[in-house]
């Protein structure tokens, strides 16, 4: 019988796809701002809505445009939320947790952007629903449907 480190270095060797060689860098780029983010708030230097605003300046093209409509719309809509960065995206949260956060497409180089909403959101409908929506853009349409999304998880 192999050891348990003998069955790792076959593996590696055997599988040649990325995920057996570790994370990407920006995995390891958003857990290092999560860790970031932990470190700040136990110090009680943390500001939410400065982090955030510094998260977004720092995007570019359709990311910025969508993050700046989306916080604008979460800060005005009378929700409440708290606006914070979760893993180095704008996020909000109710209660102290996290509810829903903004996804660029940069993040991890994906064709489009998400909002998220985590468990704590109730769009709970039978057994099964959506809690990621991706973003091309963002029109009357979609604002309004953020707006209600954020009723609904609210509720």
């Amino acid at each position: 019988m192999k050891s348990e480190r003998g069955n790792k270095k076959e593996m590696k060797q055997t599988n040649g796809n990325a995920a057996s060689e570790g994370f990407t860098s920006e995995e390891r780029e958003a857990m290092k701002a999560r860790t970031e983010e932990l470190r700040k708030a136990r110090s009680g230097k943390g500001d939410g809505e400065s982090d955030v605003l510094k998260c977004i300046s720092a995007m570019s093209g359709p990311d910025r445009t969508m993050a700046e409509k989306i916080h604008k719309l979460i800060r005005v809509s009378g929700t409440g939320l708290t606006p914070r960065t979760w893993y180095g995206m704008p996020a909000y949260a109710w209660n102290g947790e996290v509810l829903c956060f903004f996804q660029p497409a940069a993040k991890f180089k994906s064709r489009y952007a998400t909002l998220g909403f985590s468990d704590k959101a109730r769009l709970d409908e039978g057994s099964m629903w959506p809690v990621v929506f991706a973003l091309k853009e963002l029109g009357r349409v979609e604002e309004t449907a953020i707006v209600d999304l954020l009723r609904k998880a609210l509720r």
